[in-house]
């Protein structure tokens, strides 16, 4: 007999977002997906227009919700996370432009709070680095120089509060610790904001959403969204976090990365948050309803797939996304091409906001293929210099990846990176780990799934990857990155453009 409950994540992502039911017996989920314009006002600037994020979202939900042969029994909500919103309380209505967590523009702030003096501190309360990646820099800049007043009536947020401010019509302004951990504000040992730095870099706390448990009812939907009203919003966590939980790695020293825009590695490290490790952050993976807390050690690549968006958009060599791993196998190797896709800076282990795009190794034989095949490349690689800081650091090396995102379909890319990791790499049958998290946390509130074990059962493995014995040409590849890297870095500064 069927069993028609279901749970709807919603996946607010940096390109699009989407609508998915999951169902309980298994089945097919009900998805929808739209784009979002991506807004680039200066060198280094990524903006997204946040009324557009929502109607995007909200027709997503009404189209799936449409779709069910019955009504949900929670949402939940993912998203990327550092990006920030500012929007008035009483109108309901966005300030300036979303800030993108890709955005440069605080480069210089964070130089000057680090020259301050204000690293450690950072380091210790956060788990994080002073970088503009992060959204404290981001909501100062609004306040100081992005004409957003300092007003009872001012909400700061990021995509995850945005959204449940709209689909609660206005009533909760929320968040939780995986999303509030990545603000630079928030102190991930007491879990609670911090008024010293938030002092230090200017943002009024009265202004920030309260925290709440990521597994845990936030608010229900109001009759003003679209969809039926008293669906109860139950689970948040930011995306990778949530990718986390949906590739249920519960158990200390599993890890999983996602090819996203980014990519993003992460490592289950327990109940416990260690000291502050060098070239990785430390952030909270998520909080439960029973007041438990799990932290993950976190790498950190802004640029993977939106290199891929690069080559189609940017260089126009491939139609669509798809194309990519077809023209990558036309040639047998990249040629001596190196991609470092550095648009937006390094994030982990360089932490080098200045670092720009660099293309080494072209000769005349270089052509749309080996370009392809390197920026293939480069994801892997970039993987596994986040995955060897992180092994040093912790003194533990990985027993497997979790891997999923949209470049997960990929299995020759999948063959390179375990070969570079020298580790297994899995993939499980549903890949849309991010909205299965989101999912399952709103779900694990609400009874849908009683335990982390039965959310265990629904993970599936599709195909795994074992790694060549011979590390020889690996090691002398990622060599020769690593010179390409060492190209790319400080191009931006005190470059006029910036």
């Amino acid at each position: 007999m069927a069993d028609d409950r279901c749970v709807i994540a919603l996946d607010a992502g940096t390109t699009g977002v989407r609508a998915r039911a999951v169902f309980v017996d298994g089945r097919a989920p009900v998805s929808s997906y739209r784009e979002f314009t991506q807004f680039f006002p200066a060198p280094g600037w990524v903006e997204h227009d946040a009324s557009e994020i929502w109607d995007a979202v909200s027709a997503t939900l009404v189209d799936v919700v449409d779709r069910l042969p019955a009504p949900p029994l929670a949402i939940g909500i993912t998203n990327q996370r550092e990006t920030v919103v500012a929007w008035s309380r009483s109108t309901g209505r966005p300030l300036h432009r979303a800030i993108v967590w890709q955005d440069r523009r605080t480069a210089a702030r964070c130089d000057e709070l680090a020259a301050g003096g204000a690293l450690a501190m950072v380091r210790e309360r956060t788990g994080l680095v002073l970088d503009p990646y992060f959204s404290g820099t981001k909501f100062a800049w609004l306040l100081n120089e992005g004409g957003v007043e300092d007003s009872p009536d001012l909400a700061l947020g990021t995509i995850d509060s945005w959204l449940l401010w709209n689909l609660t019509g206005g009533e909760v302004h929320a968040t939780d610790p995986s999303n509030a951990s990545r603000t630079m504000l928030f102190d991930i040992h007491t879990l609670e904001w911090d008024a010293e730095l938030c002092t230090l870099l200017g943002v009024p706390i009265k202004a920030l959403p309260t925290v709440g448990p990521s597994s845990g009812r936030f608010g229900v939907t109001s009759d003003r969204c679209g969809v039926p009203a008293g669906i109860p919003i139950s689970g948040i966590a930011g995306d990778q976090q949530s990718a986390l939980f949906g590739q249920a790695c519960f158990e200390p020293g599993m890890a999983k990365n996602t090819y996203g825009t980014g990519s993003f590695v992460l490592l289950n490290i327990g109940p416990t948050c260690p000291p502050p490790t060098d070239g990785m952050l430390t952030t909270v993976a998520w909080t439960l309803a029973d007041g438990t807390t799990t932290y993950a050690l976190e790498g950190a690549i802004f640029v993977t797939g939106a290199a891929v968006q690069w080559l189609r958009d940017g260089l126009q060599i491939i139609a669509s996304a798809a194309d990519i791993g077809p023209l990558a196998e036309t040639v047998p190797d990249s040629g001596g091409v190196y991609v470092v896709p550095a648009f937006t800076g390094l994030g982990s282990p360089w932490w080098d906001p200045y670092a720009r795009g660099t293309i080494v190794g072209i000769t005349r034989g270089s052509g749309r293929g080996q370009i392809a095949r390197a920026v293939i490349e480069s994801m892997t690689y970039q993987v596994r210099d986040v995955v060897d800081a992180m092994t040093a650091a912790s003194g533990t090396p990985l027993r497997d990846l979790r891997v999923d995102g949209g470049a997960s379909t990929m299995n020759m890319m999948l063959q390179m990176q375990a070969d570079q990791l020298g580790v297994i790499v899995r993939r499980p049958v549903d890949q849309e780990t991010t909205a299965l998290g989101a999912a399952f946390l709103a779900g694990l509130a609400e009874g849908v799934w009683p335990s982390l074990g039965a959310i265990t059962e629904q993970w599936v493995l599709d195909a795994e990857f074992i790694p060549a014995e011979d590390r020889t040409l690996a090691d002398l590849f990622h060599g020769q990155w690593l010179r390409a890297v060492e190209r790319s870095r400080q191009q931006a500064v005190d470059h006029p453009a910036e």
